[in-house]
């Protein structure tokens, strides 16, 4: 009977190994999509899908809807939500959150402090006050933003990157 327990264990662990292998990505696998989000990052096409909001001065909110941000070579497309405190209020009270889309922007990268990093900065300049974003991404495809707007306090999304 012992023997049996000591086999069934073995097998247990055996097969456990195997499938965490599995799931694992290889290192090649995983330098190719790096090489495709420095690529995607450098010339501004990607899209992030926010999985989780953080307002300044309120607790964190996973999101469940398709929050994103489309970034274009000639566009970014904005359809995120916002929780926190406006400092100015606004006439039509659905156009709360961020839902807008430019064609006059500022897009810049630099390198991250760590390799397999990248700081990305919009600044907008058609719309109707200073908003500006700020991705920390990251060659996993991980990725956070943080929206600074004259007119609400910042708020900080985390989620991923997509190609």
């Amino acid at each position: 009977m012992k023997r049996l327990i000591k086999l069934a264990t073995f097998v247990v662990i055996i097969l456990g190994s195997f499938a965490a292998c599995a799931v694992q990505k290889t290192t090649a696998q995983q330098d190719d999509a790096a090489i495709l989000i420095r690529d995607a990052v450098e010339n501004s096409e990607f899209r992030f899908v926010a999985e989780r909001a953080q307002p300044t001065s309120f607790r964190s909110v996973f999101l469940s809807a398709p929050f994103d941000v489309r970034v274009l070579p000639d566009t970014v497309q904005v359809h995120l939500p916002f929780f926190g405190r406006a400092f100015r209020a606004l006439m039509n009270p659905s156009e709360g959150g961020y839902n807008f889309t430019s064609t006059d922007f500022e897009y810049s990268v630099t390198p991250g402090r760590r390799a397999g990093n990248w700081l990305v900065q919009i600044v907008f300049n058609d719309l109707h006050s200073s908003i500006q974003f700020n991705f920390d991404i990251w060659d996993s495809g991980s990725a956070n933003l943080r929206i600074t707007d004259v007119n609400r306090e910042s708020i900080s999304f985390q989620g991923r990157i997509e190609l």
